[in-house]
């Protein structure tokens, strides 16, 4: 799984960037533009709402995508610098990268908004990561399930002399209807009993010698 603490189950730090810039992108587009095109809707006239929607998610969603790229660029960066710096793959880098890239965006707001923004994007990643962890402990404890038994009656073992076997009598529970009993009926169960046969053969008693 690991090698000198470092998970090898995800993509390399360099690769790892690049596809949560792209990700990032991918979903602020998205969500930016159902945003805005309900937004459109909403505010625009009547005759032109799709219009005004399809406008206003053209427009805007594009900063979204920007904005999310940016954040998750960041985001991955630090993250894979903590990883390189501790040698070790852990929910703490994660928290950690939060807080440096909500406190590196909020900086030309000033020191203390800075501050103020990276300890609020710590305690966000810390909430996200200790759900992850609970959700895992979760599904470990969860007893495996237990496979159905089999319904179907074990095959019959074939006689001795070669003869096909018996087919059982079964009893085959009859259909009771989608408003049986709601109007006092009683429910029987119609019992369909399948007759054995033996399959008859014509062969001789005894075995014909061959004179060749």
């Amino acid at each position: 799984m690991s090698s000198g603490g470092i998970d090898l189950s995800r993509n390399p730090c360099p690769d790892r960037i690049l596809e949560d810039v792209g990700f990032g992108f991918g979903m602020g587009l998205l969500g930016g533009s159902a945003y805005h095109f309900a937004k459109g809707l909403y505010n625009s006239p009547r005759g032109h709402r799709l219009a005004g929607g399809a406008t206003a998610a053209r427009m805007k969603a594009p900063r979204h995508g920007g904005a999310f790229a940016v954040w998750g660029g960041l985001f991955s960066t630090f993250d894979c610098a903590l990883v390189h710096a501790r040698n070790k793959e852990d929910p703490w880098n994660a928290i950690a990268a939060g807080g440096f890239t909500e406190g590196l965006l909020a900086l030309r707001r000033g020191l203390w908004a800075s501050a103020a923004h990276a300890a609020t994007g710590a305690a966000f990643l810390a909430l996200i990561e200790g759900a992850g962890i609970m959700l895992n402990r979760f599904l470990a404890l969860q007893p495996p399930l237990q496979q159905q038994p089999n319904e179907y009656p074990p095959q019959l073992e074939a006689p001795a002399d070669g003869l096909p076997a018996p087919i059982a009598a079964q009893e085959i529970p009859g259909s009771i209807g989608l408003f049986g009993g709601l109007f006092g009926r009683k429910q029987h169960d119609h019992k369909v009993a399948v007759k054995s046969e033996l399959l008859e053969l014509d062969l001789p008693s005894t075995v014909v010698p061959s004179f060749d």
